[in-house]
């Protein structure tokens, strides 16, 4: 068991983050964003950074290799539908996406969403660590945040 700030603050104890989160045992923040068959969006829960989601597979599985035949266009029609909505809904320009392997949770994709006052820590891949830390930090009033994730469940499930 791990335990997991979440960014309001509070924790939770769990074996996989992302099993919890996908099967309904922790809600995130805000809710679910959106679903399909295969994966599940949902705001960063430990980063209260506006429009930043996370795309997490149902199953557990590790790496993108392990994704079916079945899985791999429906996870890219959702990070485009979800980047889409980020562009037109929240007026979002840029975004980084984030993969790893090395996790202690399952297969999921961070996409980082890129504001103006994100580059006082430069503009680079190793600004993001300090970014996600000073919002953790500092963010204490999650109304934007909450915000961004209704209108993009409202858009994303039309």
């Amino acid at each position: 068991m791990r335990t997991i700030t979440l960014s309001n603050g509070e924790t939770v104890e769990v074996d996989c983050l992302s099993c919890a989160l996908t099967s309904g045992k922790v809600e995130p923040e805000g809710g679910v964003i959106a679903e399909t068959e295969h994966f599940h969006a949902h705001q960063d829960v430990a980063y209260p950074i506006r429009g930043l989601v996370i795309v997490a597979s149902k199953r557990h599985i590790k790496g993108l290799d392990e994704l079916t035949e079945e899985e791999q266009p429906d996870y890219i029609t959702f990070i485009a539908k979800i980047r889409k909505a980020q562009r037109e809904v929240l007026g979002i320009e840029s975004v980084y996406y984030f993969y790893n392997e090395d996790t202690t949770h399952h297969f999921h994709l961070w996409m980082v969403p890129r504001y103006d006052w994100m580059y006082q820590f430069g503009r680079s891949v190793e600004s993001v660590r300090p970014v996600l830390l000073h919002a953790r930090k500092n963010e204490k009033d999650h109304t934007n945040v909450l915000e961004s994730i209704r209108m993009l469940t409202e858009v994303l499930n039309e």
